[in-house]
């Protein structure tokens, strides 16, 4: 049985047994009066024998009955026995009673918890958080537009009317509040207190803190003012102190604060909030971080560069395809330009004349947080992106009204004079990383919070704006993309004078299908496809955090803050709209989420650069006709032809030719687009490479919700694609030593995907044989022998035989300087975790968690397994085992293998194998289904044989998650280094969004309101349960890793470091890997899940439940 077994979720014959149990419960308390009753009567009246006269029959009975009872003893000492006895059975008689009103009395308080109208209004008070969510951004954007009477007639006509005014919370008042204390009105602060009063919710400290500030701006201020608020502060149970350490402030709001403060106390002074260094986790421990290898001047250059980048919002990059610029689009978009301006001032216009009295929502405020041509500029750019085929209305919304908050929040900061301050705190933070100044015994956390300590003055680094709610970016982005639909024109014959003149749009609204669901569709027209295609524009605009940071990023200081300088970048990526993992990191304790906060800190803070010969190549083959082969997407023009045709010649085809005319036309498409996105996205990436080639660059990080990390910037970066990963190497050198050229040997033997069951002296000896191959591919990429080119990863395995030739050619090969990164990749990592946590030994030793003499490979053992199968079920001549004589190999059942234990079903495999089978050119195309449907059954099996403890875990991680959805929760769990994670699906709700252009129905599956989608909780909680143990795993190699001044990066399971420091990665990532499952891993999830879904008030809940089935 598996650790924690004996103690799982409440199962259903547990449920019978306490329903029974407390059902005679409920008739105990009757038996208890009853007995208590006769005991005191039967005390009372040994007690009164004596004095009483009593009936001699009644007195001749009780002497029997207690000689009986005492044989041994006097009259008078049976009668104290017997006394002492009745009090002892009332007091234990008193004690169960006791339990059973406090069960009564539990049991009534969970029957009102679940009642209609008690679950209405929880219900009801939840729907409003998104309502006041809403109300939050609408006052926001009104107060920094400066249109404060707009943002004041919505409050009061809002608080006026009882059935609006539960949409507004403190945080709404606080908003008016901040604007009167600005404009130092102590009647209006008075005024938004007795509202507050009015609406029965509680001032918090931002309440407090505006009225100060309001005090502390006004001249000759009476004390006693101050005083009252100081006062009032101590009677709700807080303090000034809080205040300090809580609040968001803006500006100079800090200052005039302290200043209202000093009137009454000239020496108080906010104490610093100190700097929690120790998190419960017994797996971390505090250690130092490595220098950077760049002086402090040129860190500092870097970050203004950066945060002139991040100001500007967009940055413009040559193209590596252009060739002849025309100036037909440029002219074009310079119209569309003015025409969108126009069309946007007209109707901000009319909504200014239409809603200033209105107390619905309006867009308005939305369209003055910028310039009308800022607004312009950012439909223009998403008019770059649009592929010929069209873009659903709903994401390009999505990407326009993402594009306005970025901006809006960056301006925020800018107005809330933030940047000066970050400019002085990073100025001293990078003197921690620089190499010219002394090493610190801090990690740069800690250093960036000390920093915040000391300049404490002035605006809050942590910025308060807030997340606009989903509806309201889609809706502000629907409305945009109405504004170029109407608006943007062109001429007919701009690109034939032969046609007939006329001004048609530039874009079109359609309707198509997609899985039986109709959706909203802007089209551009083929003369835009066409002026776009021809312009060969010389240049790609781009949002600035698309692109790597120009100098180290934000250290994660807080779930709230860090990353990129000004763009808002969460910790935990989600989806829009979902905030149940911000409420989750905001309920832990700071201090826990340290390691993982210092681990995503460390990994943002390696430098890359551009390997330029590399990319030369890879350039010269994208400008050419592409290769599919390598991987290098074709040019437009190499697509297939879509085929014409006029009505004449349709009128003579037969049906079935029509319908294979039809079926030609929507493959042809379908190509096109495919090729297109294809295309778009190569150039993407290579662009941004050639735009970055002399530069030193670094990828800040984050994470999703179970802790896997990844690079903010979503293009180009080290998780991507063969290409994208070869242009990348370390921007520090390190010399290859004494081991470090036979790493870089052994790494490209296992680029190319050959001798996987072969030791790494076996692998080494295979590279010296083929050395003469790994120098011409060096010298000769594209005209030597080619051998990289059939490689696994074959520009991966290039950019190796370039730098192993440079290294052998070099004076000394041990002195030669290398910035390229080596690989080590974990074997089916799922398969470790599963088999450390099962203590799986077999299952251990095939995915070499136990010495072996040679590596080995899962994914062959299996093949042979199933051949094995194959063979015994072709000698009892079944057919598809006959067929498949020959077909089984590595290749073929590697995907399936790999995603088992992720949680793939047998139908998810059996399209995984036919894929793979589809792709063998002689493998006859009849038998696909039956060959794959039969292999899917003979990997399973031979899983199970070999992994015995994994199905055992999987099935109870599913069960348990399956127990917790059914009960109406959300399976939860804590990482071993103590990062919360909660499965964020539930049950989709559909919302509908009314605009002009299209009502959008959003299907929405992330609402926390909902109840959890129980299917998808417990199918997903043991690969999720899985990759946050790989990424737990990943975290702890990654720092201690830094502890020993390695350079360190990793793509979840696979870990990169410079040839020199494989042996020292290697030997951490096993100590930590060991340290990790030394934990009691699987019986801390059980603890947990017992105490948060099987806690007394759930047994009382299970109980009722099952009471009221019976009744």
């Amino acid at each position: 049985m598996l650790p924690g077994t004996s103690h799982k979720i409440i199962s259903t014959k547990a449920v019978k047994k306490m329903a029974s149990s407390s059902k005679k419960s409920m008739t105990l308390k009757n038996q208890v009066n009853t007995v208590a009753a006769a005991n005191q009567e039967h005390t009372v009246a040994a007690k009164s024998s004596s004095a009483s006269k009593v009936p001699v029959r009644n007195a001749k009975r009780n002497r029997e009955t207690l000689k009986a009872l005492y044989p041994e003893l006097s009259e008078e000492e049976a009668r104290t026995q017997e006394l002492a006895r009745l009090e002892r059975k009332a007091e234990a008689d008193a004690l169960e009673l006791a339990k059973v009103e406090e069960l009564e009395r539990k049991l009534k308080q969970w029957a009102v918890s679940v009642s209609p109208e008690h679950v209405k209004d929880n219900g009801e008070a939840r729907a409003y958080e998104d309502v006041q969510r809403r109300v939050h951004c609408y006052l926001e954007a009104c107060v920094f537009s400066g249109d404060i009477d707009r943002a004041g007639h919505f409050l009061l006509s809002h608080h006026r009317r009882v059935s609006r005014r539960k949409l507004l919370n403190i945080e709404s008042y606080n908003i008016m509040m901040r604007v009167w204390a600005k404009m130092g009105s102590l009647k209006q602060i008075g005024r938004m207190f007795i509202l507050v009063e009015e609406a029965g919710l509680k001032p918090n400290l931002s309440s407090y803190c505006a009225a100060l500030e309001c005090m502390g701006r006004t001249p000759n201020c009476p004390p006693r003012f101050i005083n009252r608020v100081l006062q009032q502060i101590q009677w709700d149970g807080l303090s000034v102190d809080e205040l300090f350490r809580h609040c968001v402030f803006r500006q100079d709001e800090r200052d005039m604060v302290l200043k209202a403060i000093h009137t009454l106390k000239p020496d108080f002074q906010p104490s610093i909030k100190p700097i929690l260094h120790t998190c419960s986790s017994p797996l971390r421990t505090d250690s130092k971080y490595p220098k950077l290898a760049f002086s402090l001047d040129e860190l500092q250059k870097r970050f203004n560069n950066q945060l002139c980048l991040e100001q500007a919002s967009t940055i413009t990059i040559n193209s590596v395809e252009a060739l002849k610029p025309r100036d037909l689009l440029a002219e074009q978009r310079k119209v569309w330009h003015k025409t969108l301006v126009k069309a946007l001032r007209e109707s901000k216009a009319i909504m200014a004349s239409s809603t200033q009295k209105v107390v619905r929502f309006s867009l308005y405020p939305y369209l003055c947080l910028m310039d009308e041509k800022e607004y312009a500029d950012i439909m223009i750019q998403s008019l770059a992106n649009l592929p010929p085929s069209g873009e659903s209305l709903h994401i390009l919304a999505k990407q326009l009204g993402v594009r306005v908050h970025n901006k809006f929040c960056i301006l925020m900061k800018e107005q809330n004079q933030m940047v000066d301050k970050l400019n002085n705190i990073y100025n001293e933070y990078v003197e921690l990383l620089s190499k010219d100044n002394k090493v610190l015994n801090v990690l740069p956390r800690e250093q960036w919070q000390t920093l915040e300590a000391k300049h404490m003055s002035g605006p809050s680094l942590l910025g308060d704006e807030c997340h606009w709610p989903h509806a309201v970016v889609l809706e502000l982005g629907t409305y945009l993309v109405d504004l170029m639909v109407k608006h943007m024109k062109v001429n007919s014959d701009i690109l034939n004078s032969a046609y007939n003149r006329k001004i048609i749009p530039v874009l079109y609204h359609m309707y198509t299908f997609r899985s039986n669901r109709q959706v909203g569709f802007i089209k551009p027209h083929p003369i835009l496809t066409q002026i776009q295609q021809d312009a060969m524009e010389t240049t790609l605009t781009f949002d600035s955090y698309v692109m790597p940071m120009l100098c180290p990023p934000v250290p994660w200081a807080s779930a709230k803050f860090g990353a990129y300088l000004l763009t808002p970048t969460k910790l935990m990526r989600a989806v829009l709209g979902a905030n149940q993992h911000e409420i989750q990191l905001e309920k832990c304790q700071e201090e826990e989420l340290h390691p993982v906060l210092d681990s995503l800190t460390q990994l943002g803070n390696t430098a890359w650069r551009i390997n330029q010969p590399l990319l030369d190549v890879i350039i010269s083959i994208f400008n050419g006709k592409g290769s599919e082969k390598l991987d290098v997407p074709p040019p437009l023009s190499e697509a297939p032809r879509i085929p014409r045709y006029n009505q004449q010649e349709l009128a003579t085809y037969t049906s079935a030719e029509k319908a294979q005319l039809k079926r030609e036309v929507i493959n042809a498409k379908k190509k096109c687009g495919e090729m297109h996105s294809l295309r778009m996205d190569a150039l993407y990436k290579l662009s941004i490479a050639n735009h970055m080639r002399d530069e030193v660059f670094w990828f800040p990080h984050n994470m999703d919700f179970r802790g896997r990390t990844y690079p903010c910037p979503p293009y180009f970066n080290h998780l991507g694609s063969d290409v994208t990963r070869a242009v990348l190497v370390f921007a520090e050198g390190k010399a290859l030593g004494p081991g470090g050229l036979d790493w870089l040997k052994i790494h490209l033997v296992n680029l190319t995907g050959l001798k996987k069951r072969s030791s790494l002296a076996g692998r080494l000896e295979y590279a010296n044989t083929i050395m003469d191959d790994i120098m011409d591919s060096a010298d000769n990429p594209l005209n030597g022998k080619k051998w990289w080119q059939n490689a696994d990863e074959p520009w991966q395995a290039l950019a190796c035989c370039m730098e192993i030739t440079n290294a052998i050619r070099s004076p000394d090969p041990t002195q030669f300087i290398s910035h390229f990164p080596v690989h080590q990749d974990g074997s089916c990592n799922g398969l470790q975790h599963y088999a450390a946590l099962g203590r799986d030994v077999i299952g251990a030793t095939s995915v070499n968690l136990m010495p072996c003499d040679v590596p080995q490979d899962v994914y062959s053992v299996v093949a042979q397994q199933v051949e094995g199968f194959r063979v015994r079920d072709a000698e009892k001549a079944l057919k598809v085992a006959q067929v498949l004589e020959g077909f089984i190999n590595r290749k073929v059942v590697k995907q399936t293998v790999m995603t088992v234990v992720y949680g793939v079903t047998r139908y998810g495999g059996r399209l995984q194998i036919e894929k793979r089978l589809k792709e063998i050119d002689n493998f006859p195309k009849e038998y696909v289904w039956d060959a794959s449907h039969y292999l899917v059954q003979q990997v399973f099996t031979s899983l199970k044989e070999m992994f015995t403890g994994t199905r055992e875990i999987q099935d109870w991680l599913t069960e348990s998650a399956r127990l917790i959805s059914k009960s109406g929760h959300t399976v939860e769990w804590v990482t071993p280094l103590g990062l919360p994670v909660i499965q964020p699906y539930h049950r989709p709700r559909t919302q509908l969004l009314k605009n002009q252009i299209q009502d959008l129905s959003l299907q929405i599956s992330h609402d926390s309101k909902q109840r959890p989608d129980t299917v998808k909780q417990k199918n997903a909680f043991p690969p999720n349960f899985i990759h946050s143990l790989d990424s737990t795993h990943m975290m702890l190699t990654a720092l201690y890793c830094y502890s020993a001044g390695l350079t360190f990066v990793s793509v979840h399971d696979c870990f990169w470091t410079h040839a020199i420091t494989v042996d020292t990665m290697n030997k951490v990532c096993r100590e930590q890997f060991v340290a990790l499952h030394s934990q009691p891993i699987l019986q801390e999830l059980s603890n947990f899940l017992l105490q948060k879904y099987c806690s007394t008030n759930a047994r009382y809940f299970f109980v009722q439940v099952f009471l009221l089935m019976v009744e």
